[in-house]
């Protein structure tokens, strides 16, 4: 059970670390001047799932759930013990 809990551990740092990387990556979504003269109606603001960006924040709900998957089980690995 021992290596067990390592293995998850490292992993739950990893994702950790990519989950606090991929956050910092994505922009912020401040609707300023531009959602007023109707900037967020180009291209790229129509197809946003399908860039660079929709594609952090599809990775960063994946991220989210594995950190609370892992922290669920880790805290049931150290309530048996």
């Amino acid at each position: 059970m021992g290596v067990l809990r390592i293995i998850l551990t490292i992993i739950y740092v990893l994702v950790c670390i990519a989950l606090t990387v991929i956050v910092l990556m994505q922009e912020g979504k401040s609707a300023g001047l531009g959602a007023i003269s109707g900037a967020a109606d180009t291209y790229w603001g129509q197809n946003k799932g399908r860039s660079m960006e929709g594609g952090l924040v599809k990775v960063t709900k994946i991220l989210a759930v594995l950190f609370f998957v892992l922290s669920l089980v880790l805290s049931m690995n150290f309530l048996t013990k």
